[in-house]
């Protein structure tokens, strides 16, 4: 939008830009399309916009995708958005409390935003929280805080924000914006920055690592030493595996160091690939079609050969009624990066279905509850030709989830699930749309 149609806009409007809700409108037509052409919106992608204002850049990423959502909190513009861009979809809320596990249905879908400054780090937090169906953001932020999300070690930029959110996102600093090119023009400079999702970083625990850095950078002038004590009890070994000195302050660990301090001395809720253990010698019990135990055979032959075998399934829900689920690792031969049951396991040989449920709850999630034994799933395709016994279980967590097995984990309503599994099912691994279905009925 130019900056004679925010004006004349605002005027018909009657409204005065809200100090309060950080309300600085782009009227830069060629900066608008360079942030949409930047983030990359494909024909038919899905994508969200945060605070869109009077809707500069929305004008621009409607021409790329009809299938966009928009979360605008001042309720004095929200008719004018619905009326201006009757094909999307016009969400009146915070962005900074908006449930983001309600976007898993759309699939991947990118974001973009030109946020307001009072309240940038929650939001951003908000929408980089492990887990997320994010896969790109672009957002003009204010300088300072683009800076530090961007800084290298032992810079003093560097910080928490810096490694709390780079742990899971690659940050690029693209550009420094004039405050010129907004309306009304802030005190502050600007800047644009590019969030992708990291691959790259190794496996840790995500909460313990969150812990540590939160500790480490509440008082940064101290050395690490004093600030995870409680934490880190072999700091001589810890400080020797990390090739640094034992008086290493925060800023001075890259965020390499910081997960390799993380997973010290070993990684935490189990091996990290290439540690575990191989369990292609385990061995099930091989069953008829009434369930009988008819053989035993070792794993890669029950699953090459698709031999009937036994597993269970365990659904943990909280007080609120919400499921948890896990994703599965990427490293996981069948169903990585699929969204599967709370817990599940095969049956080894010689044992049971109750005991099994009991030691893959502890395993996996790293707790105990009662279960009780809630349906049974004939073995077939989508089970993977196993007798599956499905489990339930309350808990509050937190868990403790081993890295190698299970990539990160989230709690969902049953209506957030049921709209999910309608439009993408195949973000599930099959035995649990097996169970989710027994449990529907």
């Amino acid at each position: 939008m130019k900056l004679s149609q925010i004006t004349s806009t605002l005027s018909e409007l009657a409204i005065q830009p809200t100090r309060s809700l950080g309300q600085n409108f782009l009227h830069d037509q060629n900066l608008a399309e360079w942030i949409v052409e930047t983030l990359g919106i494909q024909e038919g992608e899905p994508w969200l916009e945060i605070g869109p204002g009077l809707g500069a850049l929305t004008e621009v990423a409607q021409r790329r995708s009809p299938r966009g959502t928009l979360i605008e909190k001042d309720d004095r513009i929200i008719e004018y958005l619905r009326e201006r861009f009757p094909g999307l979809q016009v969400i009146h809320g915070d962005a900074a409390r908006f449930d983001v596990r309600d976007l898993f249905a759309q699939g991947p879908l990118k974001v973009l935003g030109n946020l307001p400054y009072y309240i940038s780090s929650q939001i951003l937090f908000n929408f980089t929280r492990e887990p997320t169906p994010v896969s790109a953001m672009i957002f003009t932020l204010q300088r300072e805080l683009a800076e530090r999300l961007a800084a290298a070690p032992s810079s003093k930029e560097y910080g928490g924000p810096t490694l709390l959110i780079g742990r899971r996102w690659h940050v690029k600093y693209l550009r420094t914006l004039p405050a010129s090119v907004f309306t009304p023009v802030p005190q502050v400079e600007s800047a644009v920055v590019l969030l992708t999702p990291r691959t790259d970083a190794p496996a840790c625990d995500g909460a313990r690592f969150d812990r540590l850095v939160k500790l480490g950078f509440s008082q940064r002038r101290k050395q690490l030493r004093k600030m995870l004590a409680g934490e880190i009890e072999d700091w001589a070994g810890a400080t020797a595996h990390l090739g640094v000195p034992a008086t290493v302050r925060a800023e001075e660990l890259d965020l390499a160091q910081w997960i390799a301090l993380t997973n010290y001395p070993e990684p935490a809720g189990g091996a990290l690939p290439g540690l575990a253990q191989d369990v292609h010698g385990e061995r099930f019990d091989v069953v008829d079609e009434q369930d009988r135990v008819i053989g035993q055979a070792s794993r890669h032959e029950v699953h090459t050969r698709q031999l009937l075998h036994r597993a269970v399934h365990i659904f943990i829900f909280n007080r609120a009624g919400e499921l948890f689920l896990q994703r599965r690792s990427r490293w996981k031969d069948v169903h990585p990066l699929r969204w599967d049951s709370s817990a599940a396991g095969h049956l080894n040989a010689g044992d049971d279905y109750d005991e099994t449920a009991g030691r893959e709850l502890t395993e996996e999630l790293g707790v105990t509850a009662p279960l009780t034994q809630i349906g049974a799933v004939p073995a077939c395709a989508g089970t993977g030709w196993e007798f599956v016994r499905l489990y339930r279980g309350e808990h509050e967590g937190p868990f403790r989830l081993p890295p190698a097995e299970i990539e990160c984990g989230e709690w969902f309503t049953a209506e957030q699930l049921r709209r999910w599994i309608a439009a993408r099912p195949e973000d599930f691994a099959t035995g649990f749309l097996e169970c989710w279905r027994l449990r529907a009925q």
